[in-house]
C-alpha cells in the first residue's frame, strides 16, 4: 500500500480556527483540509440544517416537472413512477410514489428487469405505460441517455419526465422536463446528488407548491440517506445534510420495511457504515436475484407484519447473493490466472452463465485480488453486458469513451459503470480497453492508496478527541473518516492472529514515546504479523472505533496498514 499525506494547510489558518473553536490544532487542521476555516464555515459543518438546503426550483426544469404534474392530477391521468433496480432507483421510486399515493391514487411504479430488460428506460416498459393507459411516467436514477425511448414513447402519446443524476451525452432526451444537475445548462448550485436526491428535491418542490409544510418530507430521509450511502456519492454539501437527518430517521422511526431490516441488529444506534453493509445489500438484493419490485414493495409497506414477511424473502435472496458472487469471484480469479494476465494494466474476464446481478460485486472482488480497473462480462440476450469498476484516481466512464467503437450502450460514472456489446467485439473492446487504460493511468494508482490526514502520538486520542471527531459524520467519499499515523509503537506481547484462517490481527499497542496504550484490530493484516512481533518497532496507519461489550465502550484502534519503523 501507498501511504500518502494530505496537503498541509496553511499554519497561521490551523491556529486561528483553533483558538475560534476552541479545539486543539489537530481538529484544526482536520476541518481546513476539509475546507473549513472560519467559525461560520464550522458550524455549517458540526450543526447541519434542514433549512441550508437549497430551493428545488433553481434545478432546470424543475417548474416544468411540476406544472406537468400539476395538469396530470387535475386531469385524472395515470402516473407511472419508473425506476433502476439498484438501491438508488429502487429508494427513489418507493419515496416518489408515496409521496403521490399520499394525496393522488392513480400512481403505479415500475422497474426493468435487469434480465429481460437491461438498465434504465426500456420499450417493454413504455409498451406496458401504454397498454395501462398511462399518459406520464416520471423515471427515477435513469433516463439521461434514453433519447430513442423518450422519442418512442412521443409516438405512444406518453410523456415523460427525466430525474436522473449521470453524466449526460451530447444530446438530451426530449422529454417535458429533464431534472439532472450534471446537465451544462443547469446551474443548481449542488450536482452531486444521488437519484433519490434529485427525486426528493421533485417532491420538495411539489410540496412547496401545495403549501405543505417542511416537516412532513422528513419521514422520507431514510429512503434518501440510505441511497446516499449506497450509490458512494460525495458526501458533502446537501447531500450530508439528506443523509444526517436520514440517519436520525433510521434510529427513531424508520419506515416499517427498513425497520423489518435491521430488527435483529444487536446496536443500538446506527451509522452510515451499517447502512452500507446491511440495508443496502438487502434492498439490491432483490433485484439482483428476483426483481426490483420486491424491494419497491418492501419500502413502501405501511404495515409491519407484512413489512417482515417480504424482508424474509429479500433475506434469502442475500443468501443466495453472497454464494453465488464468492463462487462467480473464485471462477474468475482462475480465468485471469489460466490466461496469465496477472501483469495486465486491466482485468477483463467473461463466461457466459455468471449471473447477471452480481458481476458488479465481483467486479469489486477482483480489485481487492488485482487492483487495477476492472469489467465482469456475462451473456444478456444475445448480448454480452458488463459492470465496469474502478480504483481511486482513475476516471473509467472515460476509459470507455475510449472504446466506444466497440460498445452498443454504456453509462455511469467515475467508478461505476454497465455495458453491452456485441459477443464478436468482445477481444477487440479488451484489446482496446487494455491498452487506452495502460497509455492513460499513472503507474502509482495501481497501487492502493492510503491517505493520512495527520500524524498523532496515541497520548492525543481522549474520549473528548474522539466526541468531536464522531461530530464529523456522517462520513463517506470527500468527509471519509480522519486517517491517523503514528510511530514508535510496539505490541505488548499480546498480540496474535485471529479469525479462522489467522487473516486478521489482533494487538495491544503501547507507544515507546508517551506510554499510552490502546487495543487495535487489523483486518485482513495477519500476514504482517512478524512486523509486531518480538518487540519489534513499528507504525501504523489507522481510524479510530469505539468498541461495545458489556455494556462497556472503549476506544480502540482500526488499523488499515503497518510498517517497521526502521
Amino acid at each position: 500500500m501507498r501511504w500518502k499525506n494530505k496537503h498541509k494547510p496553511n499554519e497561521n489558518t490551523i491556529a486561528k480556527l483553533a483558538l475560534a473553536l476552541n479545539v486543539d490544532k489537530t481538529i484544526a487542521k482536520l476541518l481546513v483540509q476539509r475546507h473549513i476555516e472560519t467559525f461560520e464555515q464550522a458550524k455549517y459543518f458540526f450543526r447541519p440544517s434542514l433549512n441550508d438546503l437549497h430551493d428545488p426550483y433553481l434545478m432546470k426544469d424543475m417548474g416544468i416537472a411540476i406544472q406537468r404534474i400539476e395538469k396530470a392530477i387535475k386531469e385524472n391521468e395515470n402516473i407511472l413512477i419508473y425506476g433502476d433496480y439498484d438501491v438508488d432507483g429502487t429508494t427513489a421510486v418507493s419515496l416518489v410514489s408515496s409521496y403521490l399515493l399520499s394525496f393522488y391514487p392513480n400512481i403505479a411504479t415500475y422497474i426493468p428487469d435487469r434480465y429481460d430488460e437491461g438498465y434504465g428506460i426500456s420499450f417493454k416498459g413504455i409498451d406496458f405505460a401504454r397498454d395501462n393507459e398511462f399518459s406520464l411516467i416520471i423515471a427515477l436514477d435513469c433516463g439521461i441517455k434514453a433519447i430513442d425511448k423518450v422519442k418512442y414513447a412521443k409516438t405512444k402519446n406518453v410523456d415523460f419526465i427525466i430525474c436522473d443524476h449521470h453524466r449526460p451525452g451530447e444530446e438530451l432526451p426530449e422529454a417535458i422536463a429533464v431534472l439532472d444537475p450534471k446537465r451544462e445548462d443547469c446551474t443548481y448550485p449542488y450536482d452531486e446528488l444521488c437519484g433519490c436526491g434529485v427525486g426528493f428535491k421533485l417532491i420538495q418542490a411539489l410540496a412547496e407548491k401545495r403549501n405543505q409544510n417542511f416537516n412532513e418530507l422528513i419521514p422520507y430521509l431514510d429512503l434518501v440517506a440510505t441511497a446516499i450511502a449506497a450509490d458512494i456519492v460525495p458526501i458533502t454539501g446537501e447531500n450530508r445534510i439528506l443523509a444526517y437527518y436520514g440517519i436520525q430517521v433510521i434510529n427513531t422511526n424508520p419506515r416499517p420495511g427498513i425497520k423489518a431490516i435491521i430488527q435483529n441488529i444487536k446496536k443500538d444506534i446506527l451509522n452510515i457504515t451499517d447502512v452500507v453493509f446491511v440495508i443496502a445489500p438487502r434492498i439490491n438484493a432483490a433485484g439482483r436475484m428476483k426483481h426490483g419490485l420486491h424491494a419497491v414493495n418492501l419500502l413502501s409497506e405501511t404495515n409491519f407484519e407484512k413489512a417482515k414477511k417480504i424482508a424474509a424473502e429479500i433475506e434469502i435472496y442475500n443468501t443466495d447473493r453472497k454464494e453465488l458472487d464468492k463462487q462467480i469471484t473464485e471462477e474468475a480469479l482462475d480465468q485471469i490466472k489460466k490466461n496469465d494476465e496477472k501483469n495486465n494494466f486491466t482485468t477483463v474476464v467473461y463466461q457466459d452463465n455468471w449471473h447477471k446481478g452480481v458481476i458488479g460485486i465481483v467486479a469489486s472482488r477482483l480489485i481487492e485480488t488485482y487492483y487495477r480497473p476492472t469489467l465482469v462480462f456475462t451473456k444478456s440476450g444475445e448480448k454480452l453486458a458488463a459492470s465496469a469498476r474502478s480504483v481511486k484516481g482513475f476516471d473509467v466512464y472515460n476509459a470507455l469513451q475510449g472504446c466506444s467503437e466497440f460498445i452498443e450502450q454504456f453509462g455511469g460514472h467515475k467508478y461505476a459503470a454497465g455495458l453491452t456489446l456485441d459477443p464478436k467485439n468482445y477481444d477487440n473492446f479488451k484489446n482496446k480497453f487494455e491498452n487506452v487504460v495502460k497509455n492513460s493511468i499513472p503507474k502509482e494508482l495501481l497501487t492502493p492508496e492510503i491517505t493520512i490526514d495527520s500524524t498523532i502520538y496515541l497520548s492525543d486520542i481522549t474520549p473528548k478527541f474522539n466526541r468531536i471527531i464522531k461530530q464529523f459524520g456522517p462520513f463517506g467519499p470527500q468527509n471519509m473518516k480522519p486517517t491517523f499515523l503514528a510511530t514508535g509503537l510496539r505490541d505488548n506481547g499480546y498480540g496474535k492472529k485471529v479469525g479462522a484462517d489467522g487473516e486478521h490481527l489482533k494487538l495491544s499497542i503501547i507507544s515507546g514515546i508517551d506510554q499510552k496504550t490502546y487495543n487495535a484490530i487489523g483486518f485482513g493484516l495477519g500476514n504482517k504479523f512478524e512486523i509486531v512481533s518480538n518487540g519489534n518497532a513499528f507504525q501504523a496507519v489507522f481510524t479510530i472505533e469505539e468498541n461495545h461489550w458489556n455494556g462497556i465502550t472503549s476506544l480502540q484502534l482500526n488499523l488499515k496498514d503497518i510498517k517497521s519503523d526502521d
